[in-house]
């Protein structure tokens, strides 16, 4: 089992900033990649952001400029700067990890998620 636990989320007015945590416990071969989705009401959940192992990122276009992630091999963490916050950016934002379990006799590739963290973005 893999646990994704997150922080840092809150309410902040509209053109503020915000940073979310997430740290992973448990046991792995590898995590593959480390991305951030978000899910306003009303609406399916939607890929924010990821990083892979070796650093390469990808952002979804409505936050391409304002968010960064990053991630932290050495200590399973994963960050998400948020800056110039909109509105629109309002939802509650999960953690998900991309995983292989290998042992001698078997693998098993599983994602993981987070419980979630809400950002509220006042206008």
């Amino acid at each position: 089992q893999v646990h994704l636990v997150e922080s840092g989320g809150g309410l902040v007015q509209a053109g503020g900033s915000l940073k979310l945590s997430c740290q992973a416990s448990g046991s792995w071969t590898s995590i593959n990649y480390m991305a951030w989705y978000r899910q306003a009401p009303g609406k399916q959940r939607e890929l924010v952001a990821m990083v892979t192992s070796g650093g390469s990122t990808d952002y979804a276009p409505s936050v391409k400029g304002r968010f960064s992630i990053s991630r932290n091999n050495a200590d399973n963490t994963v960050h998400l700067r948020m800056n110039s916050l909109k509105p629109e950016d309002t939802g509650v934002y999960y953690c998900n990890a991309d995983i292989t379990r290998r042992t001698a006799t078997s693998r098993a590739d599983f994602r993981s998620w987070g419980q979630g963290t809400q950002v509220t973005i006042s206008s």
